[in-house]
């Protein structure tokens, strides 16, 4: 299947060179694409250099709106568009192991519609320098995603991803309504409820190499009221007829 990786990107200046490099020496068919929100960094601008002597990297320069949401929407739009059969997504600072890809995109080719890089299944763990406010932020945010998404993955918040593309043409991923990272757990109630194959690959988590982070307290407060929203629509039956609705159109 023709690969794709996308990362949406902002102030990752010092990071994007090491992960290109890291990700286009994993197989010689595998392509990148960063889609950048206009970072002030420079980020797009170092982009746009690998871009012009690479031609598995690609760079999407967004104008819009900015955001975690926005710009995953708009970077997996142009994977399909563009004829990708497999798509990953990861952060862009280096938290993620390139190398894992490996195994996700594998899940793939065994029949799972989704592979999720997992820090909290058997084998995974999550090596970071975080607080015990955020760590169980993090535990806790995922638990309660699992029970008002209404599935048994144990990782909902993890951007590290693999989606077979003909599974992702069944969720109408444009209409989410998240501006932060709260668009990975409505995604994922999306793919849960059109029926998708859903694996986990154990994962190790590590903290970004430099830059800072982007989660902060309005992004964590969206997560948990659209998260809640999720279960009350789930319960009420309105995610199962608009899932039967986005199939129909499918």
């Amino acid at each position: 299947m023709r690969t794709v990786v996308m990362t949406p990107t902002y102030n990752e200046a010092d990071n994007i060179e090491q992960l290109a490099s890291l990700l286009l020496a994993l197989e010689p068919a595998l392509e990148v694409v960063v889609v950048d929100d206009g970072s002030p960094d420079g980020t797009g601008d170092i982009a746009d250099k690998i871009a012009a002597t690479e031609p598995r990297f690609h760079v999407v320069h967004r104008t819009g709106k900015r955001g975690y949401a926005a710009a995953s929407r708009e970077g997996l739009a142009w994977c399909l568009a563009q004829g990708f059969e497999c798509i990953a997504s990861m952060d862009a600072d280096l938290s993620h192991d390139p190398a894992s890809l490996t195994a996700m995109r594998a899940a793939i080719d065994a029949g799972a519609d989704v592979a999720i890089g997992s820090r909290y299944c058997e084998g995974g763990q999550s090596l970071v320098d975080w607080g015990p406010v955020r760590r169980a932020v993090s535990q806790m945010g995922s638990a309660y995603a699992r029970i008002m998404v209404g599935t048994p993955v144990r990782d909902c918040t993890s951007g590290y991803r693999c989606y077979r593309a003909e599974m992702l043409t069944r969720v109408p991923f444009d209409r989410i309504g998240s501006e932060g990272y709260s668009f990975l757990i409505e995604l994922l109630a999306g793919l849960t409820d059109a029926g998708a194959r859903i694996v986990e690959v154990p994962i190790t988590y590590t903290d970004r190499r430099a830059g800072q982070s982007k989660i902060s307290r309005a992004i964590v407060l969206e997560a948990l009221w659209r998260t809640t929203l999720l279960g009350l629509t789930g319960i009420t039956g309105i995610r199962r007829a608009a899932a039967r609705r986005a199939g129909a159109h499918g």
